[in-house]
């Protein structure tokens, strides 16, 4: 089955950086786009940024500069380098992706921004 496995989240100074991890398994990774998502508490789930599968990128104006995705196929994994964070960033971030139709999400890793 498809599993999506995030890691990586954590606390960290504002101006800081993580890199956000996730594992994929259960589908043929190298052939679809993957996306990471956020969520802050009181807010609505949106998305911070997409990879196709030929390595397209796309971010909205809030990351954009500061995030970084990226894939690895032959380890069936995407990450999220995230750099000059900012409270406004704290977050829990799930890994995402859409498969024939379904849509399916990680667990999801807390990030906190905070001094």
């Amino acid at each position: 089955q498809v599993q999506l496995v995030e890691s990586g989240g954590g606390l960290v100074q504002p101006g800081g950086s993580l890199r956000l991890s996730c594992a994929a398994s259960g589908f043929t990774f190298s052939t679809v786009a993957m996306n990471w998502y956020r969520q802050a508490i009181g807010k609505e789930r949106e998305l911070v940024a997409t990879i196709s599968n030929g390595g397209s990128t796309w971010y909205p104006d809030s990351v954009k500069g500061r995030f970084t995705i990226s894939r690895d196929n032959a380890k069936n994994t995407v990450y999220l380098q995230m750099n000059s964070l900012k409270p406004d960033d704290t977050a829990v971030y799930y890994c995402n992706t859409w498969l024939k139709g379904r849509t399916f999400w990680g667990q999801g890793t807390q990030v906190t921004v905070s001094s």
